[in-house]
């Protein structure tokens, strides 16, 4: 299929609200799946410093860096731009909303997945400020180990040695997780799998992921702030 094609279909799917779900599901899909390389690099802090320096430094230098991040920049923009209009129809279809709002069926999660998707988009600008582009710590770029790569673990440990920065850290991925946890079950829904014979096995399935990813995060702050996670020489 030509990329002209492709545009156009594309365009089809964001007037219509099925197309619109189906496009925030697949790059929901996207961005969970990244989650989870993401953490599965970041949990190498526990092998040690020689371990995260080389896994850091290979993904630095891989040629496939710079496409994969335009890749996953255009995912999220479309995830948040697909969000935001099916938001404003929503409000527009109730545009004074109603006297008494029956919230037995939907949850918490599901009826503030607008804003806590817009927190979670706070906080990822500040992670690559924080951790990628160094603008709120430039003395990392100058960070370096004994085979002089840049290094990533002790730039790692003294970002998480701020109580301050662990603590916005932990308090996203809860509002992450929240945001996961129904998430999940609608890209299950979208799709035409979520019927009620496998609506349990779903929610289970979309708890134990969104657990993994959320507690596999909050460890690395806690274990710095802990001794586990210490600074290297």
């Amino acid at each position: 299929m030509s990329t002209d094609a492709v545009l156009t279909r594309f365009a089809k799917a964001t007037r219509s609200t099925v197309g619109l779900k189906s496009i925030a599901a697949l790059t929901g899909a996207g961005l969970f799946g990244f989650l989870i390389i993401h953490l599965l690099g970041n949990l190498q802090m526990y092998i040690g410093q020689d371990q995260m320096n080389s896994y850091a430094h290979a993904l630095k230098h891989s040629p496939i860096l710079w496409p994969a991040r335009l890749g996953l920049l255009a995912i999220f923009v479309v995830h948040i731009g697909a969000t935001v209009r099916l938001k404003a129809r929503s409000n527009a279809a109730r545009p004074q909303g109603y006297v008494y709002e029956d919230t037995v069926q939907a949850s918490w999660a599901s009826r503030h997945m607008i804003y806590t998707g817009f927190v979670i988009a706070g906080f990822v600008l500040y992670h690559l400020a924080h951790y990628t582009v160094h603008l709120t710590n430039p003395e990392f770029a100058d960070l370096r180990d004994a085979m002089g790569r840049h290094d990533a673990y002790n730039m790692f440990v003294q970002g998480f040695s701020n109580p301050l920065v662990s603590g916005i850290y932990i308090l996203s991925m809860i509002v992450l997780g929240l945001h996961l946890s129904h998430g999940i079950q609608s890209l299950f829904q979208t799709l035409g799998v979520n019927n009620s014979q496998w609506r349990p096995v779903i929610q289970k399935i979309g708890l134990g992921l969104t657990l993994l990813i959320i507690l596999g995060n909050i460890s690395m702050p806690i274990a710095v702030m802990a001794g586990i996670i210490k600074a290297a020489g």
